[in-house]
């Protein structure tokens, strides 16, 4: 920091700041100085994008921030911190873009499938993007290329190697069809916004995305799919009930996958037209214990996984306390569709009713005959409900292991959000505590032997 910016030369390439010998007297004669968080969070950003000025530009604002002081930060015109911000807003939509638009496909190899993306990112995000997909993607084996890097997950470390080229990662696989399926299936030609959609899909990414194929016919043909839509009328609410999921709904393939995309399409009870999207399972396909909590809340709908919300932080805290895994577990919910009120610009979680809950247990039947599970943990009144078809009163079933008719068992207890609603401090450690040990159950029934009813199941 005793150089000033005009004096200091920037190249980006390999290598270090200081050469080893010199590193330690660097140091040593640089005087120390505190920045402000803010400013660590922008260089964080900044870093990652592609202009090679970026090295320089932050070097200038710590110079500025020793020299001016941390109000420089504040100020919206300053020409160096706009620039700043504008280079870290870029990066992080390209993060988000990456989480978006990339699309793996399936490989065959020697040691089972795999699954390989190809992506170009505009900037360095490539690292920043990964552990997105590891939690996303946590059991099975995935690449992502891009020309300047590539990361890799072997289901159990995440690693990073040299670029690639597009020709190195599929074109296709057995689910491309599918997926346009799908992607004709949500389109819905009475909300075309052509300059919206190119803004939240750039053409640039087109190429790589399977649907993209679909998106000229559809906008060709939304005018008259829209003037068919308002001569059919609506649909009532009975015929909208009325519909129950068919076994032909999910594709022959019988994978989770599979079943994914057939559930996004569902509309066996009302709740699909207020939602965002259906929040479906997610987990590793031989998982030994199923997670069943009630129905998505509002952080699950926006995001489209099950318990990312404050529910989901206190059941990954109490898992961990647990000794359990959650990458080991399948997570998902008796109800895949968001109920809720709106009150102001707030949505206010609604328990679902028993009609819904049991038309819904078609998809939890579906998943739990992929899956396998040897333990069902049916989180609250809903998910007991979900699983066995009929009320089960929480408290008197509470940490009891119940045989199920498929060789499995059940152990119910109670589900995140209610430790999360009881107004007293005290009632709260207590049922944690009390969570804890239906947890510490699980954990220790995962390492038992198979019970001596999985051999001759019995119904409950």
């Amino acid at each position: 920091m005793g150089v000033s910016p005009g004096g200091v030369v920037w190249s980006v390439g390999e290598g270090t700041l200081f050469p080893a010998d010199d590193r330690s007297e660097a140091v040593a004669t640089s005087p120390a100085f505190t920045v402000p968080p803010r400013f660590i969070a922008l260089a964080r950003d900044v870093v990652c994008h592609r202009n090679a000025e970026r090295f320089a530009l932050l070097y200038r604002l710590l110079w500025r921030l020793r020299h001016e002081g941390a109000q420089i930060l504040g100020d919206a015109f300053d020409r160096d911190v706009a620039r700043a911000d504008k280079m870290a807003k870029a990066v992080r939509r390209e993060e988000h873009h990456m989480h978006a638009f990339v699309r793996f496909r399936e490989v065959a190899t020697d040691n089972g499938s795999s699954y390989v993306a190809w992506f170009e990112p505009e900037h360095h995000v490539l690292a920043r993007a990964a552990p997105f997909f590891v939690r996303r993607f946590s059991g099975m084996r995935w690449s992502i290329l891009t020309p300047t890097r590539s990361a890799h997950w072997d289901g159990g470390a995440l690693f990073f190697g040299p670029g690639a080229r597009r020709s190195d990662a599929p074109v296709e696989d057995a689910l491309e069809e599918t997926w346009r399926a799908y992607y004709r299936s949500i389109f819905n030609p009475a909300r075309l916004n052509p300059v919206r959609m190119r803004a939240e899909l750039p053409r640039r990414y087109w190429r790589d995305l399977p649907e993209a194929r679909e998106i000229r016919p559809l906008i060709a043909d939304a005018i008259t799919r829209h003037e068919a839509m308002l001569a059919a009328g609506p649909t009532s609410a009975v015929e909208r009930r009325g519909y129950s999921a068919p076994a032909e709904a999910v594709p022959p393939e019988g994978t989770l996958a599979a079943l994914r995309l057939a559930a996004a399409t569902c509309r066996a009870c009302p709740l699909h037209a207020g939602a965002t999207q259906t929040v479906f399972g997610e987990g590793p396909i031989d998982a030994e214990v199923m997670l069943v909590g009630e129905q998505p809340g509002d952080s699950e709908d926006l995001e489209g996984r099950p318990f990312v919300g404050p529910a989901g932080q206190l059941l990954d805290r109490a898992l961990a306390e647990a000794g359990l895994d959650r990458r080991r577990l399948y997570v998902t919910g008796a109800v895949k569709h968001f109920k809720y009120l709106v009150r102001g610009k707030r949505r206010i979680h609604q328990r679902p009713n028993a009609g819904e809950i049991d038309r819904c247990r078609w998809w939890l039947d579906q998943e739990r005959a992929l899956v396998k599970p040897r333990l069902v943990v049916a989180m609250g009144a809903s998910a007991a409900r979900g699983v066995l078809g009929r009320a089960v009163p929480v408290t008197r079933a509470r940490g009891r292991f119940v045989p199920l008719g498929d060789g499995s068992d059940m152990l119910v207890t109670v589900h995140p959000s209610y430790l999360l609603r009881l107004p007293d401090a005290s009632a709260r450690e207590l049922e944690y505590a009390r969570f804890i040990e239906d947890l510490k159950r699980v954990a220790a029934f995962r390492t038992a032997p198979l019970p001596s009813h999985a051999a001759s199941p019995s119904a409950p």
